[in-house]
């Protein structure tokens, strides 16, 4: 996992593998898109390489500096990128990694054994991408520079003062012509990542800084910092949950030559939440490092509770799912040659890594299973009430796949469906209650638009049982609509999206406290029993007007209220405001054109940028413990106050 010290880091370790003349023209080929997730990945990529010198065992420090004009600053206190004549590209070595697509130390196994990040493409696409760039090096007591605009040098690196210290210093303004929809960072998607890499990397300290927000009269900042890694990462993650054992159960070495950190507790809840990564890469379709510990786990906890007779009265069999029920785990592997697969590329294929995770769950745990028979016992119990659970939710399942549309039972009674028979033109909207159904059934185009009307609130799913969540009607409802199957024994929340009736599924409530409590309820469940369709884009939150404001034949809509207050400005006296409490206060054209029009409404796409913050939030929002709700609220809930 990390070099030599002393090992040769010089001009000529530095590798251009390829050009770089189609990043400008086709960005997203690069960075997955240009929107939001783009834009951060820029800053995420200039991290990785000053993680990629902390993996290495040159780096202690990382600061990371959102500026006044949102450019970014990275520094760190590694070696310094080399500076040297790079001996086949005839330039210096910093221009070379600027400015050749996939060129740095990472790809000559010498200088990084590991290194963090999917394909490698590092700095040079952030430079490619950004209108101004400056690097700044620190090495060998002086300090050097080199400016670039779009991607090309403004001149040859040049040296500029002395220096006391180690360590590169990246600043860079991203290209506003590629990034047209979203200029600004955001502060807590950053802090998010950073916080993560610090749990995954323990030892190594890691800051931002907001320029653009002073607080008491001091810049926004926040320093991450973990002495003990994953289990820290756990402790973090399950704060909002109740405990069973005391402790975290954990496990850090090399297993088949291959760097293997495991941290696992299992707590009272009815959800697993486990999540990988390889060189720090969240893998949310997971791989053979998932699939190892899975193993690891099933096989080791069955064996153990079958040898010590706690399984004697159970008269059917325990599953995967039931051991993993109510456990929270981190995997986090280093491998040298990544081989990823999936639809984003986020699934590990590398077969030995499976063996080496297996292995390292299974010492683990057997060693904590001898040590703690206390733990053990609450462990074992808590995997016969899953599959006693799951055994119950058994037939309740198979109600819910006789009624969908594979069973061939029909669809929903109160479902309104679209003519059109291309489920990519489709589109269903989850719609509050009966009145707002009907008039979404009067306003909508029936041609591709389907409505399904959902009684009250659905069962908060964070704090039921799984058997529980398929006899609730609404949830029937939402499976048999959608036309997916709802899983196996073997993982009873695979989806069969083959079948799926609808590519967009809108979100439809009032735009009131209540009504964003339900969006809320919904959105859970499918976080929880339908993450394939947030993941694939199929998700999406309707955003209808607060605000009608009126004079004479005149009207327009507004979103906010600084947008009624402009409208109120422009229209001046005489005009007046309506405020739209529900769905069910437009009518039909009004609905339509406000909301449901594909040529005018806002659709908000659901995406998950950090896995493993969504997971904290669902938990920290829809589970029993109130004081941290109340906080996250009284912090983000812009109009908590709106109905009082």
């Amino acid at each position: 996992m990390t070099t030599d010290k002393n090992q040769n880091y010089s001009a000529d370790s530095i590798q251009a593998l390829e050009g770089m003349e189609h990043v400008r023209k086709r960005p997203s080929m690069y960075i997955g898109d240009v929107g939001v997730r783009g834009l951060h990945h820029l800053v995420y990529e200039v991290v990785d390489n000053s993680i990629d010198e902390a993996m290495a065992g040159h780096c202690n420090k990382i600061d990371v500096i959102i500026n006044e004009d949102d450019s970014i600053s990275v520094e760190d206190d590694g070696r310094g990128i080399p500076v040297g004549i790079h001996q086949k590209e005839g330039v210096s070595a910093l221009e070379v990694v600027m400015t050749k697509i996939g060129a740095g130390g990472k790809f000559d196994k010498d200088s990084y054994k590991v290194s963090g990040g999917l394909h490698g493409v590092g700095v040079s696409v952030v430079n490619a991408l950004s209108d101004h760039l400056t690097a700044v090096v620190y090495r060998d007591g002086k300090t050097w520079q080199q400016e670039y605009e779009r991607g090309k040098a403004m001149y040859p690196v040049k040296e500029t003062g002395k220096a006391d210290k180690t360590g590169t210093l990246v600043t860079f303004k991203p290209d506003l012509s590629i990034f047209k929809d979203v200029e600004k960072y955001n502060y807590e998607t950053l802090a998010n990542r950073m916080r993560e890499l610090s749990f995954l990397n323990k030892g190594i300290r890691v800051s931002l800084t907001d320029k653009r927000k002073k607080v008491e009269g001091e810049y926004v900042t926040e320093s991450f910092y973990s002495e003990h890694g994953l289990k820290e990462f756990i402790s973090f993650l399950d704060e909002n949950r109740e405990p069973l054992i005391p402790e975290v159960i954990s496990i850090e070495g090399e297993k088949n030559n291959v760097p293997v950190e495991i941290a696992m507790v299992y707590n009272s809840s009815y959800n697993e939440n486990i999540h990988s990564y390889v060189n720090n890469i969240n893998t949310h379709e997971g791989g053979t490092h998932l699939s190892g510990f899975r193993r690891g786990l099933t096989s080791t906890l069955k064996k153990y509770a079958d040898s010590s007779g706690l399984l004697d009265k159970i008269k059917f069999e325990i599953s995967g799912d039931d051991f993993r029920e109510g456990l929270t785990a981190i995997i986090s592997v280093k491998v040298a040659e990544p081989q990823f697969e999936g639809q984003t590329k986020t699934k590990l294929g590398n077969k030995e890594v499976s063996s080496a995770v297996s292995q390292a769950v299974s010492e683990m745990l057997q060693n904590y299973l001898e040590e703690h028979p206390n733990e053990a016992k609450i462990i074992v119990d808590k995997v016969v009430l899953a599959a006693q659970a799951r055994h119950a939710a058994r037939k309740a399942r198979e109600m819910v796949q006789r009624k969908t549309v594979m069973g061939g039972g029909g669809l929903p009674g109160k479902l309104s469906d679209c003519s059109e028979q291309d489920p990519s033109l489709c589109e269903i909207f989850l719609v509050e209650g009966d009145s707002a159904g009907g008039t979404a059934k009067q306003g909508r185009d029936r041609n591709f638009q389907a409505i399904l009307p959902l009684r009250g609130k659905i069962l908060n799913v964070e704090k039921a049982m799984q058997h529980k969540v398929f006899e609730n009607q609404e949830i029937i409802n939402i499976y048999t609509a959608l036309g997916v199957t709802v899983g196996t024994e073997e993982d009873s929340k695979a989806l069969n999206l083959e079948k799926l009736r609808y590519h967009k599924i809108v979100i439809m409530c009032d735009a009131d406290v209540d009504g964003s409590h339900i969006s809320t309820l919904i959105l859970t469940f499918f976080f929880r029993y339908m993450k394939e369709l947030i993941e694939n884009g199929h998700i999406y939150i309707a955003t209808p007007p607060l605000y009608m404001v009126k004079k004479a034949s005149k009207k327009e809509y507004a979103w906010s209220d600084e947008a009624r207050d402009k409208l109120l400005d422009d229209f001046g006296t005489g005009s007046s405001v309506q405020r739209y409490k529900g769905l069910g206060e437009m009518n039909a054209i009004q609905l339509w054109e406000t909301t449901m029009n594909p040529e005018s409404r806002t659709f908000r796409k659901v995406t998950i940028d950090t896995p493993v913050e969504a997971d904290r939030v669902f938990t920290m929002l829809m589970g029993d413990e109130v004081p941290p709700r109340r906080d996250f609220i009284e912090r983000n809930a812009t109009y908590a106050n709106i109905d009082a």
